[in-house]
């Protein structure tokens, strides 16, 4: 096990609410997470938080080797009305290299600006 971890985050200009429908749309995952989006890749999201007031998003992706990984995930609100910020951990897996994890964290800011633009229109 490795205790590395990064908080990856986005601001956008658009309120939380809004920010978070986007994202907890199960059937709108594709248009932003490009890795659930690729079936090649073989990743596919078998949890998901339920609906909260909080902006919590965090779920559970199962790799192709069958190994579940949690990734924790959260809309926060901020002070000015029409803002948010995006925040995603990504925790190192005991089988990436740093290169692999450097790698991952490209991909993963790459789907969080995506969604910050979806959620921007």
């Amino acid at each position: 096990m490795t205790d590395l971890s990064r908080h990856l985050s986005v601001w956008v200009d658009a309120d939380w609410e809004r920010v978070y429908g986007v994202a907890s749309d199960k059937d709108r995952l594709a248009e932003w997470a490009a890795g659930l989006a690729d079936p090649e890749l073989g990743l596919e999201v078998t949890e998901f938080a339920a609906t909260n007031p909080y902006g919590v998003l965090d779920h559970v992706v199962r790799m192709p080797n069958g190994a579940e990984v949690f990734n924790p995930m959260r809309i926060i609100r901020a002070d000015t009305p029409g803002a948010c910020e995006i925040v995603f951990t990504l925790r190192q897996r005991a089988d990436q290299t740093a290169e692999q994890f450097d790698a991952d964290a490209a991909a993963v800011t790459r789907d969080l600006i995506a969604l910050k633009t979806l959620a921007e229109r």
